[in-house]
């Protein structure tokens, strides 16, 4: 991976730097010496790549400083103008020599392009712990939208089922009103004629007026339930009680009544008790 940014780097720098050189030797070489004019060349590139390679000194103990970075730059521009000033003099093919004038600019941007990823630069084992947490992400993400679409899915068919059960008990309750409003109106009829209300409130005529009660309809729609009626029975007679009552009963009449003749009138007067009970109370009074 680093290859894919120090490689464009390293073959803009030499590019622009044969370049460079080439161009000084050329433009100058007409007016001084051209031992002084590759001099002047190899100065201008000697100073550039002297300062990248401090600059990439810097970079690999994690450091950085403005004023190698200013130096660099500056040589960049100065390499920069000699190349556009050689165009805008040259007399053959200036469009040419102007429109490579940005090579070395150019190769400094690659570099700083690669200082760049080597600050942001990550270790197989970051890298594959961020894929790891990402998949991780996505998987979770996916089974989310799958709960959520069976969820609605799932909504959806109990809706559907609440509906078609809410109407079809709809059509039962109309068909059901229909069927009892067809039977009241046929009462009313029947109630309504002379004839068949006759018939239906008394078998004979009426011979005086509200002796014979007048036949109604029934009654269609709400109705109050009836209250539950409790059936509460008696209180049950304590043994003292019972033993007066049948004595009360025994000697009510001379000779005393028998226990059969006491039951039957202990019974009839409306007071309950076991027959147990009844026959200890009459042995207890007959004693």
């Amino acid at each position: 991976m680093r290859a894919k940014t120090v490689l464009p780097a390293v073959a803009m720098t030499a590019v622009s730097m044969v370049l460079t050189l080439a161009v000084v030797v050329m433009w100058l070489g007409t007016a001084v010496p051209w031992p002084v004019a590759l001099v002047v060349g190899l100065g201008i590139d000697g100073g550039w790549l002297a300062t990248l390679a401090y600059e990439r000194r810097l970079a690999a103990q994690g450091d950085h400083n403005r004023a190698v970075t200013a130096v660099g730059w500056s040589f960049g521009l100065i390499a920069a103008g000699v190349l556009v000033a050689h165009a805008l003099t040259a007399e053959h093919s200036a469009g040419a020599w102007l429109a490579v004038a940005w090579l070395p600019l150019a190769a400094k941007a690659l570099w700083l392009v690669h200082s760049m990823w080597e600050r942001t630069a990550l270790t197989p084992v970051a890298l594959d712990a961020i894929r790891g947490i990402q998949q991780e992400a996505r998987d979770e993400a996916a089974v989310a939208r799958a709960r959520l679409r069976a969820e609605a899915a799932t909504e959806e068919t109990r809706l559907t089922a609440v509906t078609a059960a809410g109407a079809r008990v709809a059509r039962v309750q109309a068909k059901t009103a229909q069927t009892l409003s067809s039977a009241w109106s046929t009462l009313e009829t029947a109630r309504a004629g002379e004839e068949t209300g006759r018939a239906l409130t008394s078998v004979t005529a009426r011979v005086t007026p509200g002796v014979t009660p007048r036949w109604e309809l029934p009654v269609w729609g709400p109705s109050e339930p009836l209250a539950a009626r409790s059936l509460e029975s008696a209180p049950a007679l304590t043994d003292e009680a019972l033993d007066v009552i049948v004595d009360e009963i025994r000697t009510s009449e001379t000779p005393a009544l028998s226990y059969r003749e006491m039951a039957a009138r202990f019974r009839a007067a409306g007071h309950s008790a076991s027959e147990v009970r009844l026959r200890a109370a009459w042995k207890r009074v007959a004693a």
